[in-house]
């Protein structure tokens, strides 16, 4: 029978990588949608699925830096312990920027409409 590890045994490093990649997707998605709003060209590029417009785009190109963020972090920290409260701290600001990229306010403001 496999013997099972305490919690503090546990390395965190997976479940930080996870949070900083859902951040990471997160500030993707603000990103592409600030440029998006100043660029039609770039709207136009990213309509991958027409009834939902260059939405599709956007989201395709957050899912794409999540699961590749995601992927690279897990490879680095998988077996170790990270200091969890910096990489909250990190996940949650980029979580923040990327709620504020879609923010119709913020986008509208620096697209000059």
């Amino acid at each position: 029978m496999a013997e099972r590890l305490a919690s503090s045994d546990r390395p965190n490093g997976p479940v930080a990588a996870a949070l900083i990649a859902g951040g990471v997707g997160s500030a993707a998605i603000g990103i592409v949608t600030l440029l998006t709003q100043a660029n039609a060209n770039l709207a136009n590029a990213l309509v991958w699925y027409v009834p939902v417009g260059s939405l599709s785009g956007q989201i395709g190109i957050g899912l794409i830096a999540y699961f590749a963020s995601w992927i690279v972090l897990h490879l680095t920290l998988r077996g170790r312990n990270v200091n969890f409260a910096k990489s909250t701290t990190v996940a949650l600001l980029l979580l923040a920027f990327g709620l504020l990229g879609t923010f119709p306010p913020f986008f509208t403001l620096l697209a000059g409409r």
